[in-house]
């Protein structure tokens, strides 16, 4: 007698990312322990809040999937608030000053890229030196002070909104579908999928690792020029301390979310649940110290519970 085959089925629990259950988790926790986290406006609060966040993590995640990192780019981001501030007052020009951010920002990424790819160095001391570069020029450029008195142009674009979504929120989301389809529907997004698996293929294929790698590092400075015009907005000045520890943010974001990767559907999860952490944490007046120990909590409980689904 024949035995009949025995065909598995596919456990439910593999189609959950371990980041949806935390999120899920933390919002029903914060939701019974912090009065207030439910309302309306402060979801939206979280919501704007994660923006900056967003465009930080979106570039992270084609850094880290290079099998590189990037330490800078909260000082990146400070630094090119400072100029988006600094600019915009000097011309009453919001687009001068977002112009300023971008190019500063892009500098310090093919600064980045070219250490890591040229010379070589390994992505976490090539970057912790940038880290102070960047640092030290935010203190110079503002004279330890913040830079007050930016226009309106600036300032309005964290309030603003479009068909009722705040700009900011929007900003995100176009940012969003533009990595998204960069990532998976562009022959540089495969390059990048190369890159960290496979850059003898592309060397093979005429293409150079090293211009690929410097052009990954240069977006991710180009959109810490950008968050350096939301950051400017949203704090109505420029400080020369505003984005430090961003970076460990944005990579605990990209780690939670599951960059070992599946299509980028746990970039946003990722970041809202940093994003709900933070604000939770802030709605019970827990000390900021606290809150970073519990974002590497996070880290980890995310990933353990993705290392049970996978082994369900």
């Amino acid at each position: 007698m024949r035995e009949a085959a025995v065909v598995s089925q596919p456990n439910p629990l593999q189609r959950i990312p371990g980041v949806a259950i935390v999120l899920v988790l933390l919002i029903t926790l914060f939701s019974v322990i912090a009065p207030g986290f439910l309302s309306v406006a402060n979801l939206s609060n979280v919501l704007v809040q994660s923006t900056i966040l967003t465009m930080l993590a979106l570039p992270m995640t084609l850094i880290i999937m290079t099998e590189g990192l990037d330490l800078s780019m909260g000082a990146v981001l400070t630094l090119t608030s400072l100029c988006v501030a600094i600019v915009s007052l000097a011309t009453k020009s919001m687009l001068l000053g977002l112009g300023a951010g971008l190019l500063v920002g892009a500098a310090f990424g093919v600064a980045n890229g070219w250490l890591v790819a040229i010379l070589g160095i390994p992505p976490f001391v090539a970057t912790l030196g940038t880290l102070g570069m960047a640092q030290g020029l935010s203190l110079i450029v503002s004279d330890g002070q913040s830079v007050v008195g930016i226009p309106h142009s600036v300032r309005d674009i964290y309030s603003a909104t479009l068909l009722g979504i705040p700009v900011p929120i929007v900003m995100a989301l176009v940012t969003y579908a533009a990595f998204h389809g960069l990532l998976y529907h562009t022959r540089f997004g495969t390059y990048i999928f190369a890159l960290g698996g496979n850059r003898e293929a592309l060397r093979y294929a005429g293409l150079s690792p090293n211009r690929l790698l410097i052009a990954a590092y240069a977006i991710g400075g180009a959109m810490a020029g950008i968050a350096g015009l939301l950051m400017t907005a949203r704090m109505n000045s420029g400080h020369p301390t505003a984005g430090l520890g961003l970076e460990f943010d944005a990579i605990a974001a990209v780690a939670v979310g599951g960059t070992s990767f599946e299509r980028g559907n746990g970039w946003l999860l990722g970041v809202l649940s940093v994003g709900v952490l933070r604000n939770g944490l802030n709605l019970i007046s827990l000390p900021s110290s606290v809150q970073v120990a519990s974002v590497g909590v996070l880290v980890i409980v995310a990933l353990f519970l993705d290392g049970l689904r996978s082994r369900a």
